[in-house]
């Protein structure tokens, strides 16, 4: 009895551990990738989402109805951009318009509002791809917690059919996403910051750091505006001065 009650434990502790294994995989962030290190697949869950860098393509391939997620790193003074375009079922296939949704999200899941760009767009039974585009506003290096700004750290982006025939659901699509970001400028440079990024997820640090480069246009103002008040100061000293007699 002994020995059937020490293999039997045995057997639901190997159990236990291959369950334990299995839910990590199934936790961990997609991350296969093609021949130029691009990814090529997108996660299901936030949990999951396929982490990309800045400027980098990623492919994915799903169906109609599918949540597919990425994310990707924003630092302190960019304004960051995703866009995705989806390759949709042959038209033949289709049943009718649908409706595609990009969504983008900060580090604690709060969706953001888009400054620029498409992100739902309707598309007729006739049409072969479409795209969209999410600007959002510049990322701030320090925010009041109550406010809804964009702060550092990973950004997630959600691509989905919102709204569609139901025969259509579970037609393969292609899509391609890409997260770019750009300097919005000095007068975002406010004064304090983080001192770690909300939340980085899987992403790797921005090229300039979380909290954004050193340089800023404020350093063009800055010097230019002491160069012409030295410039006027100079000017206004020489025609006030008095001529000195011979």
């Amino acid at each position: 009895m002994r020995v059937a009650r020490t293999l039997t434990a045995g057997l639901l502790a190997a159990g236990a551990l291959f369950t334990v294994s299995g839910a990590a995989v199934a936790d961990a962030p997609a991350g296969t990738k093609g021949q130029n290190g691009d990814p090529t697949e997108a996660g299901t869950s936030f949990r999951t989402a396929t982490a990309v860098k800045q400027d980098q393509k990623a492919t994915a391939d799903g169906t109609t109805g599918d949540y597919l997620y990425w994310q990707f790193p924003a630092g302190a003074g960019q304004r960051p951009t995703a866009k995705a375009t989806v390759k949709l079922p042959e038209a033949s296939a289709r049943h009718g318009a649908a409706t595609w949704q990009l969504d983008v999200f900060d580090g604690l899941r709060r969706r953001q509002a888009c400054a620029e760009g498409e992100q739902t767009k309707r598309v007729s039974q006739q049409d072969a791809t479409v795209t969209l585009s999410c600007t959002l506003r510049a990322v701030r290096p320090y925010a009041e917690r109550w406010s809804n700004d964009p702060l550092p750290g990973a950004y997630y982006i959600r691509l989905t059919v919102a709204d569609g025939p139901d025969q259509d659901m579970g037609l393969p699509v292609h899509a391609e996403v890409e997260a770019t970001a750009e300097d919005a400028g000095g007068k975002y440079a406010e004064g304090g910051e983080l001192g770690a990024p909300l939340h980085a997820g899987a992403v790797s640090e921005p090229e300039d750091g979380w909290n954004g480069s050193w340089w800023s246009d404020r350093w063009l103002w800055t010097v230019g505006g002491a160069v012409l008040g030295a410039l006027a100061a100079i000017g206004g000293y020489t025609l006030t001065r008095r001529p000195r007699r011979a």
